[in-house]
């Protein structure tokens, strides 16, 4: 697997309607979609989502390859939820081994499972992909600082946010970087079982933490040298500014959630 198609928390800027979409509303929307992939139970209402899902990839300009590309990461995921599903969901048994039994409920709820955690991960790389860290951060402050009357500190989670999703390509940098040295010495990750390569591994997560432990202190220093004192007084660099467009985009999901609920609601 290359690391390199690990693509979650990775920016892409372009001009899109999606890049334009002001990051709350990208937010809101996220959370809208979800509520109705969870929502969606059979064949009919999976295909609103799905087609939802193609329509965002496309406007955004998202090559199928990158997306299935990012998808390789979770391939062991998948197999292991569709195997549970599978072995132990009660229903009409149609294949019976030892102690196992494979229902056609369970191959029904494996598929479903399998299909939603995907469309989840696609709009998660669909929002990462469209917003940068900066906005993200921007957008997630603005729609909780409500929380600020509570004395939560709303600045200091969305700048963790920021920092996590940052560090997430910075590491997979440093990662294949750290791989490319190991592969020159003769180290080999990609031959032998499992068991091999997670031992061929191991050599890695020393360099790998002491980077990361690095980089955690070049951006403290930075910080401490900014007198950095949290919101307190930042002035943003870009103000976030709602348009009709985006009231309609996060309108248009709310419509399509509530179609799926009352299909979903009628069995389709």
């Amino acid at each position: 697997m290359n690391l390199k198609d690990i693509t979650l928390g990775q920016f892409f800027p372009g001009n899109s309607f999606l890049h334009r979409v002001d990051p709350r509303i990208k937010l809101a929307g996220l959370l809208v979609y979800v509520v109705a992939l969870f929502l969606a139970n059979w064949f009919v209402t999976y295909g609103i989502m799905l087609a939802l899902l193609v329509w965002g990839c496309a406007v955004a300009h998202i090559r199928a390859k990158t997306l299935l590309g990012g998808m390789k990461p979770v391939i062991f995921l998948l197999i292991f939820t569709a195997v549970l599903n599978m072995f132990y969901t009660p229903g009409t048994p149609l294949v019976s081994f030892w102690v196992f039994t494979i229902t056609y409920e369970g191959i029904l709820h494996a598929f479903f499972m399998v299909v939603r955690i995907l469309m989840l991960i696609c709009a998660t790389f669909l929002l990462t992909y469209t917003t940068s860290p900066l906005a993200l951060t921007d957008g997630l402050e603005s729609l909780l600082s409500p929380l600020k009357k509570v004395k939560v500190p709303v600045h200091e989670l969305a700048m963790i946010m920021s920092i996590a999703l940052r560090f997430i390509p910075t590491l997979i940098e440093e990662t294949d970087k750290i791989m490319s040295a190991q592969r020159a010495r003769g180290a080999d990750f990609d031959s032998g079982g499992l068991i091999r390569k997670a031992k061929a591994l191991i050599p890695l997560l020393v360099p790998l933490f002491i980077s990361a432990f690095r980089r955690a202190d070049e951006l403290a220093t930075a910080m401490e040298c900014r007198c950095y004192c949290g919101g307190t007084g930042r002035t943003r660099m870009r103000e976030l500014h709602l348009r009709p467009a985006d009231w309609l985009f996060l309108l248009g999901l709310v419509v399509v959630a509530v179609a799926v609920g009352l299909l979903a609601h009628v069995g389709l």
